[in-house]
Order: C-alpha cells, then sequence, then structure tokens
C-alpha cells in the first residue's frame, strides 16, 4: 500500500469535518430552523433568510455524505490494500461541475485534488495495460507482520 492510498480516505474525512464546521461557522440560520422545530423550515425560498438555511443545511449534508465516503474508503484500503478508482470518479464527477459552476471561488477544487489523489493511487501501479504491477515482497509486509519480527 502507497502513501497516497493511505492518505486520500484522510483527506476525505478531513474535507467531512471541514464541512461539519463551515455548516455552523458561516453566516447561518441554525437557530432560525431549530425556532421553526426543523421539519420542513428549508422549503420556502421567499422566507427571510432561506438562503442562509439553505447552506447551512447542504454543508452538513454533504459533509455527512464526505465522511461515509471517507470511513467506506479508508475501510476498503484497509481491508485490499488498494484503493478503488471509483472513489476518484465519484470526486472528479462532483467536484468538476462545482469547480465549473461556481468558478473561481469554491471548495470544490479540494474535491478535485483529492480525487486525482485518490486515481493515482488507484492506477499507480499498473502497466501500460492497466494490469496491476505486483509488488516487492518487502512492500507486502503487513504492520502485524513487520512488528512480531
Amino acid at each position: 500500500m502507497n502513501g497516497l492510498t493511505r492518505w486520500v480516505p484522510r483527506l476525505i474525512i478531513v474535507t467531512a469535518v471541514l464541512h461539519f464546521v463551515w455548516a455552523f461557522v458561516q453566516p447561518n440560520a441554525w437557530d432560525a430552523i431549530a425556532r421553526d422545530g426543523f421539519a420542513a423550515t428549508v422549503v420556502d425560498p421567499d422566507a427571510p433568510g432561506y438562503w442562509q438555511r439553505e447552506a447551512g443545511v447542504w454543508f452538513l449534508v454533504s459533509g455527512a455524505s464526505f465522511l461515509i465516503l471517507g470511513t467506506l474508503t479508508r475501510a476498503l484500503v484497509r481491508a485490499t490494500g488498494r484503493m478503488p478508482a471509483q472513489v476518484g470518479w465519484f470526486l472528479m464527477a462532483t467536484g468538476v461541475p462545482l469547480c465549473v459552476f461556481y468558478f473561481p471561488v469554491t471548495g470544490g477544487w479540494a474535491e478535485v485534488v483529492i480525487g486525482a489523489l485518490a486515481l493515482a493511487a488507484a492506477y499507480g501501479g499498473r502497466d501500460g495495460r492497466g494490469r496491476r504491477v505486483p509488488e516487492s515482497p518487502d512492500a507486502r509486509t503487513r504492520p502485524a507482520e513487520a512488528a512480531s519480527t
């Protein structure tokens, strides 16, 4: 397992945490959402503070999505020792449109960078025909095996 394979899940989880923090740090309307009872409090675009409510909710939801993606990716990497290419393609498929629509001011750039790192980790150990290049025997040594020697 290479360094990128270990770091991509961590970067996705950090992105999730930043989304959670930003949902409450940016100008928001969480007090109004709570006062209105949470249910259906972001459905009326003519309501005062609608855009603040919507932004807060979307940052919270996207943070949860990143947390799910990051923890699942970490579990897959631990189980297989490899980065699934789908993680990189998913991040690119969502990050590139964000960069196009909100250019140039968007956090989508981080998503594109992490997606590119995930793709590099997934495809980095392949030959020109897409086949995996075998690792050296030293690289396959697991931490538990290395600790017992």
